[in-house]
């Protein structure tokens, strides 16, 4: 769906049309309920994958005791968790999923207010949506704490994945030590 802002209208009216035919979400994933676990892996995205959010340091600064606390507020808790420019990774053990989206979707609209404002861009639309995946098992939710921890290296933020200070990789690696993390 990357491509949606280069397909012309009859592109995209083909492809909402597909996505309703097969009771898919038309413009983005769906939420699942009820699922086997308590633990997700939830990904907020700037709009269009602009860098809203790392627009500068300050504000990656100010939105982690936010992202925190919203997490914190829903009795949850977080193993991994990581920030970039334009999304943040958030791993999570959390009871009440359909209440946390809620309350991310306020952060959203709160934080997007605010950086209009400083960027004087009323208006403009800082976030897309929070997408949230099951974990399947311990495999997967390893898996997922070590792609959360990489990630700041994956998209060239950083060398190494110690070196990235939006991230709980430095918490995690003085809690395992370093012999069982890497």
């Amino acid at each position: 769906m990357y491509a949606w802002r280069k397909w012309t209208l009859e592109m995209r009216e083909s492809e909402v049309e597909r996505r309703k035919r097969l009771q898919r979400p038309w413009h983005g994933p769906p939420h699942f309920s009820g699922q086997q676990t308590d633990q997700y892996l939830l990904t907020g995205t700037c709009y269009e994958h602009s860098p809203i959010l790392g627009a500068t340091a300050a504000r990656l600064d100010a939105f982690v005791p936010l992202l925190h606390q919203a997490f914190t507020d829903e009795h949850a808790t977080i193993p991994a968790w990581v920030l970039l420019p334009n999304h943040y990774h958030v791993l999570a053990t959390i009871a009440d999923l359909p209440s946390l989206l809620g309350r991310l979707g306020r952060l959203h609209g709160r934080t997007s207010f605010i950086w209009n404002d400083e960027d004087g861009m009323r208006g403009r639309k800082c976030w897309h949506r929070v997408s949230d995946r099951a974990m399947r098992g311990e495999a997967h939710f390893w898996a997922t704490v070590n792609y959360i921890h990489h990630n700041a290296v994956k998209h060239g933020h950083a060398l190494k994945w110690t070196d990235w200070p939006w991230s709980s990789a430095l918490d995690f690696l003085r809690e395992t030590g370093r012999e069982d993390a890497l």
